[in-house]
């Protein structure tokens, strides 16, 4: 299993990484930026843990591709408040978070249905 981690605060990322390993031992990869993310999109990737806002961007375009490619996904933000309309189907995690939600949204993946 390979999980994709989109966070640009790194203690989070690597409390997300170790929380994912622990639960699934899936390999993970991280990007800290929207461009990174995007690139390692191109990757066989099972789920994705996005973080709504990336400094001066947000991970939304990241969100389309992998909607576009049938990849679950997950927010985990402390804004979901601000999410468009388009993407209020999508679970989203609450920060701060504990370890058992995040377990259970990649848990799920085999249950999941892709937003639309």
């Amino acid at each position: 299993m390979r999980i994709l981690i989109v966070e640009d605060e790194p203690l989070i990322a690597m409390d997300l990484e170790d929380i994912v390993q622990e639960a699934t031992g899936a390999d993970c990869l991280w990007a800290r930026t929207l461009r990174e993310g995007l690139t390692l999109s191109d990757s066989m990737l099972d789920f994705a843990l996005l973080d709504l806002d990336l400094h001066e961007t947000t991970s939304l375009p990241l969100a389309e591709r992998l909607r576009a490619r049938s990849i679950p996904f997950c927010f985990v933000t402390g804004n979901a408040g601000h999410l468009p309309p388009s993407f209020r189907d999508v679970r989203c995690i609450a920060k701060p978070f504990r370890a058992a939600e995040i377990a259970h949204a990649i848990g799920e993946i085999d249950r999941l249905v892709v937003p639309s």
